[in-house]
């Protein structure tokens, strides 16, 4: 089946403001890929692919993708759940792709339609809880001195899993009396998460995320008996399927849509850990305001956001949501509503 919709597709080179450092990795340049749909009429619909090679995606795979996705790309956008379906059917894997394509075409249906995607789902942004602000690895000085930069944010997130990390605590500690919330990015083992607990109830901290490998579930479980302050998965949670694994062993799941793989499994995930009395948390990677702007048109839905990815570029090519004083802007464009710097 041919499709009437074109795909084009561009690789974006982002530049970060400084070197962003987690507990696997570090770099200061993202190449993302800006995905565009355009109808029969000419209607453009974006939406941006940031492959991670930690999920198995790379800039090639994800071109390559693409170019396997856009004959099969559906005739009626409007029946974007059979559309997503049927991309998921035709290849698996290719997360942050599909995402892209979901992106695209709710753009374009909120274009037709004349209303924002937060619209289309019936949101109020107004809604959306308070952004944090993430403060990548480095030593405790250049950490000192991200925490001055993020001084508009009224929520930090420190990056934590070295062997630095009380003096990190320490030091960002002196520097702000602001509520911390900490991401060891996989990088402990359960025996040593439980060690911190204490450190982390001393320095405030509010919330710990995926303290443990991805697959060590028991692992949660093991830190979850012990902990005082709620324990959110990220890594181990990628679509809606993995939530009833993970209940009971965490409080909370972290949604990113270059994991999901489309903006509907997003709104599954939702549902199904509420289901499970879970909390739900807003994530993304370092991306433009294409990727960061389509996961904040979900932000009324969820307990906690963390949507800094394009704060963190030197320069972000495009506009869209924003972020002031920790508060989410939602465009109010038809659609996404992004648009070019």
């Amino acid at each position: 089946m041919t499709s009437r919709l074109r795909l084009e597709a561009e690789v974006m080179s982002l530049r970060t403001r400084h070197p962003f450092i987690i507990a696997r990795h570090g770099f200061d340049e993202v190449r993302s890929i800006r995905v565009v749909l355009r109808d029969a009429d000419g209607l453009e619909g974006i939406g941006e692919a940031t492959p991670q090679k930690f999920y198995g995606e790379t800039p090639e795979t994800a071109l390559a993708a693409l170019d396997f996705y856009a004959p099969r790309l559906p005739e009626n956008i409007f029946l974007l759940e059979q559309a997503e379906a049927d991309l998921a059917r035709a290849m698996t894997g290719n997360n942050s792709v599909r995402a892209a394509l979901s992106t695209a075409l709710h753009d374009l249906v909120g274009k037709r339609l004349g209303v924002p995607i937060y619209r289309l789902w019936g949101l109020d942004p107004a809604t959306a809880p308070i952004s944090t602000f993430t403060i990548g690895i480095d030593t405790p000085e250049k950490m000192r001195l991200k925490v001055r930069e993020a001084a508009p944010y009224p929520v930090l997130k420190v990056k934590l899993g070295t062997a630095d990390d009380l003096a990190i605590l320490q030091a960002i500690r002196e520097e702000t009396t602001k509520e911390l919330r900490v991401d060891a990015n996989c990088a402990w083992t359960a025996v040593h998460a439980v060690r911190m607990l204490p450190v982390l109830e001393e320095f405030g901290v509010t919330i710990l995320e995926q303290p443990v490998a991805r697959a060590d579930l028991d692992g949660f479980a093991q830190i979850r008996r012990h902990a005082r302050i709620p324990l959110i998965a990220d890594e181990s949670c990628h679509v809606a399927t993995d939530i009833p694994y993970l209940a009971g062993r965490v409080d909370g799941i972290n949604i990113k849509l270059a994991k999901t793989g489309s903006l509907r499994e997003a709104l599954r995930m939702v549902a199904v850990a509420r289901a499970h009395h879970l909390m739900v948390m807003l994530g993304c990677m370092v991306e433009s305001s294409i990727a960061i702007t389509a996961a904040a048109h979900l932000a009324p839905l969820v307990d906690l956001i963390d949507l800094d990815g394009a704060a963190l570029l030197a320069e972000d090519p495009w506009v869209g949501a924003t972020i002031e004083e920790g508060r989410l802007q939602l465009p109010e464009a038809p659609g996404l509503g992004v648009r070019p710097r």
